[in-house]
């Protein structure tokens, strides 16, 4: 089972607030989309799949209102709000107070809402959920329900991103106060969310050498911890973000903030970052298909030089490609999902993680590409903040590069395809 869980209690702020800090800025797109029925045979139990949740928020999201309300005079969008209780319940599993804790059910809620806004994910209770001890899941889950804890994923450092089993970061084994414990000393980068969270959850080499999956471990680090420091937080395509640079120096933290078995933090971190590639991948499809639909209606009522714009083969072919590759990532998805949620975390890794990749590296590469194409077709009003698709671009565009970056995915889909690993791992030594 996958879940997202986690409440954000907070409104987000928009991408033209003149603040010096924002969130990640949220827009809203014209409502009227419909769910595509399902086409897989496997997939047929869940025709009747949108959850009551989502069909509330079909009803209530509208087209955004544009305002001149800033001190600068900039065009923004008001984006109407989803009542609180509704968005949360799409987010936590079932026991969690939600209202389904399949995998399906959860990307079918990012693939909708994504039509209309870009909304945050939130698979950072899964692993405590996972590997937490009694007195985690109580801290850390019951508190990330109620707005009393949350937490950061703290892997990529300054040196190192994909490459993190060769992390600088480390933890020795201490004692203070009476009270056994590790220092934890390095730097960390790109810890999205680290301007609300009450703790980031650190991975640091404890034993071992640079390159060895075995010898990470995984830490709870509170914020205001002596030696815990937020040294800047990064601008990203021109724009104020919450990712924001640590510094961990000489950081104590006692035994029980170890998330897991010590040594064995790596799994912990991939459990992260696999289980977001496929909510990324909901996501971007969301918005590319957001996109596509836009072009569409625009080129059927701009009409420069006395025709319709969407007469010309030059703006409906690309279009035409773009609509194919959404429909056949909302399959591969929906198909991906179905199998997860009757795997156990081992299995799925095993026997999914090409897909998971296939996913993730496609989605996201379409979503930019479909952004691209919106602008084109739109004109100068689709490069400008009137329209949607210059966000949606930004936004999409950086999970080309996270949780594995385009390469990674591929050259991971290229291990199951070789045989290097895999489920087929076999007949390759057969040969």
């Amino acid at each position: 089972k996958v879940l997202e869980a986690g409440r954000q209690t907070s409104r987000k702020r928009h991408y033209h607030d003149p603040k010096p800090l924002t969130r990640h800025d949220e827009l809203c797109s014209p409502a009227g989309s419909h769910p595509v029925p399902l086409q897989a045979r496997q997939l047929h139990r869940h025709q009747d799949r949108t959850p009551s949740s989502i069909q509330r928020q079909r009803a209530i999201l509208r087209p955004p209102q544009r305002t001149r309300s800033n001190e600068l005079g900039e065009s923004r969008f008001v984006p109407p709000r989803l009542p609180h209780d509704d968005w949360e319940d799409l987010l936590a599993e079932m026991k969690l107070g939600s209202i389904d804790s399949a995998s399906l059910k959860i990307l079918e809620a990012r693939m909708e809402g994504n039509k209309h806004s870009i909304v945050r994910n939130f698979p950072d209770i899964l692993m405590v959920k996972e590997f937490g001890t009694k007195e985690q899941k109580q801290e850390f889950i019951g508190g990330r329900l109620s707005s009393i804890r949350s937490f950061t994923f703290g892997l990529t450092e300054p040196g190192h991103g994909s490459d993190a089993t060769h992390m600088s970061t480390y933890a020795e084994k201490s004692k203070k106060n009476g009270v056994d414990g590790w220092v934890v000393n390095g730097a960390k980068m790109w810890i999205s969310g680290m301007h609300r969270a009450t703790h980031c959850l650190a991975f640091a080499r404890t034993h071992g050498k640079a390159g060895d999956a075995i010898g990470i471990t995984a830490f709870f680090v509170p914020r205001g911890a002596p030696g815990f420091k937020i040294e800047s937080y990064e601008w990203t395509f021109n724009m104020p973000t919450d990712h924001a640079s640590l510094t961990f120096t000489d950081v104590f933290v006692p035994d029980s903030a170890v998330l897991g078995r010590v040594g064995c933090g790596l799994p912990i971190a991939q459990t992260f970052v696999h289980e977001n590639r496929l909510r990324q991948a909901a996501s971007s499809l969301g918005a590319a298909e957001y996109c596509v639909g836009e072009s569409v209606a625009y080129a059927r009522e701009r009409k420069p030089f006395g025709d319709v714009l969407s007469a010309n083969q030059a703006v409906q072919f690309p279009l035409v490609e773009l609509a194919t590759q959404v429909e056949m990532l909302r399959l591969l998805i929906l198909k991906t999902a179905t199998e997860m949620d009757g795997m156990t975390q081992k299995e799925i890794e095993r026997d999914l993680g090409d897909k998971v990749s296939m996913c993730n590296y496609w989605g996201n590469r379409l979503c930019t590409q479909a952004a691209d194409r919106a602008i084109q077709v739109h004109g100068g009003i689709g490069y400008s903040r009137h329209k949607q698709f210059e966000h949606i671009y930004r936004h999409h565009r950086r999970y080309r590069i996270t949780e594995g970056s385009e390469e990674i995915q591929m050259r991971k889909v290229a291990a199951y395809l070789f045989r290097y690993v895999g489920p087929r791992k076999a007949e390759l030594t057969k040969l």
